[in-house]
């Protein structure tokens, strides 16, 4: 067992090294383990490419005969992009496969295991389950419901503020801090934020290190009732290499939306009161797998309320600034007794600086 968890957490590690880049695919690593020697590895870099275990047979060659197979997700038993990796496997000559977690995809979903089984392969179910889950949280949410992973990110100082009385907000949290919310942001298919922030801000709500942009950029997505978002905004440049979405109603300017139109933003009309559930509707039916939401205290509350929040991301900055009329992360109706405060599990806490802590958890919903 110590020498399975060994090479499973190779393999998870081969894994994580492609976070951000394989949606809406999961996270794959894999590796070929023969008398004691690694003689072959991958990951899925991206997809529609060849998955982790078709990389690491092919760095193993004739020496994955008699091998076993380290592999974080239940290899594929159907055709897709690529092949059935399951039958790769098999015809590599692997005699022993350990496998993470079964994938829950209902086109494999325990079919890949009893194709390894029924082949005479000897195949081993859940080291390093819990590990492997988490790795792809996104891909087991999007997967089992069609809507996306829900992250809402706050910055906020110790007594509760993401602004002044005044509306002053930059920068809440240092420089530190905020290269980890670009890296966050790297991962994500989209960011979602209100019209307020657009106003307020006029942010970018790209993904960018020491300046430059990433490579991958996730889709910009505006809450917009009454399409107030100035033409002049930073977050409708650029749009025809970092898409910018905007939701808005019925209702809103059929002007408005020809001049957003030709600025080349997708303006998506919802049907009736614009809800979160409307929104994740949407977004899941076109491929959207993970939610970044980066919103004031309003949207932020209106998923709070909607129970439609997946895991939490704060910034607390060490720092005072009071003001009644100072807004906190979370606003909206907001829930009426401490019995019913949602309680997070699973929390991570970091020391980000001197300046800054982060806090990592998962809302438990009654």
């Amino acid at each position: 067992m110590e020498r399975d968890n060994h090479y499973m957490d190779m393999a998870l590690g081969l894994a994580k090294s492609a976070v951000g880049q394989t949606s809406p695919n999961p996270l794959v690593g894999a590796v070929v383990v023969k008398d004691g020697a690694v003689v072959g590895m991958g990951a899925h870099l991206r997809a529609g490419e060849p998955h982790a275990e078709v990389h690491a047979l092919r760095m193993a060659g004739d020496s994955a005969r008699g091998a076993t197979l380290y592999v974080t997700l239940e290899p594929c038993s159907h055709h897709g992009k690529t092949p059935p990796c399951a039958d790769a496997v098999v015809a590599a000559g692997i005699s022993r496969v350990v496998i993470a977690v079964l994938d829950p995809n209902p086109l494999v979903a325990g079919n890949g295991v009893q194709k390894l089984r029924d082949s005479g392969l000897e195949v081993t179910v859940g080291v390093k389950e819990e590990e492997a889950r988490q790795l792809n949280e996104v891909f087991f949410h999007y997967i089992t419901t069609k809507r996306p992973f829900v992250t809402v990110k706050t910055a906020s100082t110790l007594d509760g503020k993401i602004a002044s009385v005044t509306g002053h907000s930059r920068w809440i949290t240092g420089s530190a801090a905020r290269a980890q919310v670009h890296e966050l942001r790297r991962q994500y298919d989209a960011i979602l934020v209100g019209v307020g922030t657009v106003l307020a801000d006029d942010p970018e709500l790209t993904a960018r290190c020491n300046g430059q942009t990433y490579g991958r950029q996730p889709v910009r997505v505006i809450l917009d009732s009454h399409l107030r978002t100035p033409l002049s905004a930073r977050v409708i440049q650029g749009v025809e290499h970092v898409p910018t979405w905007i939701f808005t109603t019925e209702e809103s300017s059929p002007e408005k939306r020809e001049e957003l139109l030709a600025k080349g933003v997708t303006i998506i009309a919802v049907a009736g009161p614009m809800t979160v559930d409307a929104v994740l509707s949407v977004l899941g039916e076109r491929g959207i797998t993970s939610l970044l939401v980066e919103g004031g205290a309003e949207v932020n509350g209106s998923f709070l309320q909607a129970r439609a929040i997946q895991k939490i991301v704060s910034y607390v900055s060490l720092k005072l600034i009071g003001g009644n009329g100072a807004p906190s992360p979370f606003g909206g109706q907001g829930l009426t007794s401490m019995d019913e405060a949602v309680v997070l599990t699973h929390t991570q806490v970091e020391q980000v600086d001197e300046q800054d802590i982060r806090i990592i958890g998962y809302p438990k919903w009654s």
